[in-house]
């Protein structure tokens, strides 16, 4: 361990992956604003789902514009490599805070890149390619830590082999679903639509998918299999870029991958980058090495180990819950549980008062379409929904309102049941990590890690 964190490696590779980050992450964002998504998701709606803990996390209405040009503008500046030490910084907060705005829009993919920009808030890829290298010479550096490269590539060999092991499961492989269910849906596609109503393409699609998660990241580390295994990983992800509307996650994955190509590759792209933008790159002494002090590199080690062990540990969570994760979805989010069940709901509230008076709500009064679409089968949105109609109808005049729920969820094409037990009043019960004993329960296991 000692030799291995004294090794050195070419600071192209983190060069690259820096630029590969601020430019997707700045197309992302210019692609999110010019549909109007800004407006629709985070301006209009009357109320949002704060995640649990992030409470503070507070809408900004109209000031929501600002913040997303500062997440471009520092995805930007990131891809530059100018102010970098400020801009990844101010790319992390910007983006993880307007993911935390409301839990409607969660992916795993914006979780996954608040976790690499707050990794690379450590790194130093800003020491080649880069405006900062280029007005402070010293700064340019042939060389960064052998480990400084090897986090990314582990962060990223979790994110693949966590998703394998979720669809290591009885509805995934011996079900074919959720794919037998989204693919027919596709079956409209030029020559090989039909194919889609095919069980059996459900089922290889299905096995394909969890034997690429977990084989790919070892695929790649190696050399022998690296350019194919990178022709898998273009291929995987342009089929899922067509079949799924899962925007910029297919994309972020095939530029993420090339941070296993040698740094002789990188170094070369860098190179090629240079020629055909004709760029005066600064010229490096072979044998310079970018050295972090002894407390720097102690401080950076110790937060790795922290950041790691969370990334290692979190995914397993849902093992300290009762019923089915896919169920009660306890331990479902940042676990890298990518596209794995097909759910919907229906979800009718009642609003009571001690007088006897009651309402029935129409939701979509207060809620957006994926709002309310999101929240019928989510049992932890359901509950902030019930504070939410709590606080309205106590301004509307009703004493210590009551709020129950009539829900229906059916999980990966099996019949509707209900999630919530009907008779608990959820205006009373608040919000913790602990099981929510008021969900009815699941009672057809899925079978898996």
């Amino acid at each position: 361990m000692k030799d291995y964190f004294q090794r050195y490696t070419p600071s192209s590779t983190l060069a690259v992956f820096r630029i590969v980050l601020g430019a997707l992450m700045f197309f992302g964002i210019a692609r999110f604003w010019a549909n109007g998504w800004i407006e629709e998701l985070y301006v209009l709606p009357k109320h949002f789902f704060p995640f649990y803990g992030f409470e503070f996390v507070r809408p900004l209405g109209e000031f929501t514009y600002v913040l997303f040009a500062v997440c471009a503008i520092s995805s930007l500046l990131v891809a530059l490599g100018l102010f970098y030490r400020v801009a990844i910084v101010l790319l992390f907060t910007s983006f993880t805070y307007i993911e935390l705005i409301d839990k409607s829009t969660y992916l795993n993919h914006y979780y996954f890149i608040s976790m690499v920009c707050l990794l690379m808030i450590f790194l130093p890829a800003h020491v080649r390619f880069s405006l900062d290298a280029w007005r402070d010479r010293t700064l340019a550096k042939a060389l960064v830590p052998q480990w400084t490269v090897d986090a990314v590539k582990l962060l990223v060999c979790i994110v693949y082999v966590y998703a394998g092991l979720a669809k290591i499961n009885s509805d995934w492989l011996l079900n074919a679903q959720p794919l037998r269910i989204w693919l027919p849906a596709k079956n409209d596609l030029p020559i090989v639509g039909p194919l889609f109503s095919k069980v059996w393409v459900a089922y290889v699609f299905s096995w394909m998918g969890c034997l690429y998660d977990l084989t790919i990241p070892f695929l790649l580390l190696n050399r022998s299999t690296r350019l194919f295994a990178y022709a898998g990983v273009i291929v995987f992800h342009v089929i899922t870029a067509i079949l799924f509307p899962i925007g910029m996650f297919p994309y972020l994955m095939i530029g993420t991958a090339l941070i296993f190509f040698s740094p002789a590759f990188h170094t070369s792209l860098l190179n090629s980058i240079s020629k055909f933008f004709r760029f005066r790159t600064v010229s490096l002494d072979p044998g310079s090495q970018y050295t972090f002090s002894s407390v720097g590199k102690s401080f950076t080690l110790g937060v790795l180990v922290i950041f790691f062990s969370i990334q290692l540990t979190t995914p397993w969570r849902h093992v300290l819950y009762p019923d089915e994760v896919f169920w009660t979805e306890e331990g479902y989010r940042f676990s890298w549980r990518v596209m794995l069940m097909e759910k919907a709901g229906y979800a009718e509230f009642t609003v009571k008062d001690r007088n006897g008076d009651y309402v029935k709500v129409n939701n979509s009064d207060f809620l957006t379409p994926l709002q309310e679409k999101m929240m019928a089968s989510q049992p932890d949105m359901m509950l902030q929904y019930a504070h939410i109609l709590r606080e309205y109808y106590k301004q509307q005049g009703f004493e210590s309102p009551q709020v129950y729920v009539d829900s229906y969820v059916t999980v990966n094409g099996r019949l509707g049941k209900p999630l919530v037990d009907a008779t608990t009043d959820l205006a009373q019960i608040e919000d913790t990590f602990a099981h929510k004993s008021w969900l009815l329960p699941f009672g057809n296991d899925i079978k898996g890690l």
